[in-house]
């Protein structure tokens, strides 16, 4: 099973409508570790790690975000360093 870490920034109506909280509960479901903040531009960074077919669930996902939230875009990259992640998920 190969597994990596992805680094993700959600762009849109994405702070405000619970999209931290939500994006936290996703990713226990998928059983990934790492975490979720609100950035001051309006953005949402998040950091998980896992099974790819995992990461691909959870990005598939944020494209959507609960309904409150208008999300207009996603941008996906591998991780850069080593920083352990808190498990089970974590909202920042």
């Amino acid at each position: 099973m190969n597994r990596e870490c992805r680094h993700y920034l959600v762009s849109g109506r994405v702070q405000g409508v619970w999209f931290r909280a939500s994006t936290c509960e996703r990713a226990r479901e998928l059983g990934l570790p790492g975490w979720v903040r609100n950035l001051p531009d309006g953005r949402v960074e998040l950091v998980a790690a896992g099974p790819v077919e995992r990461l691909k669930a959870l990005e598939e996902w944020l494209w959507q975000g609960p309904p409150m939230a208008r999300v207009t875009g996603v941008d996906s990259r591998p991780c850069t360093g080593e920083e352990p992640l808190p498990d089970p998920f974590e909202v920042r």
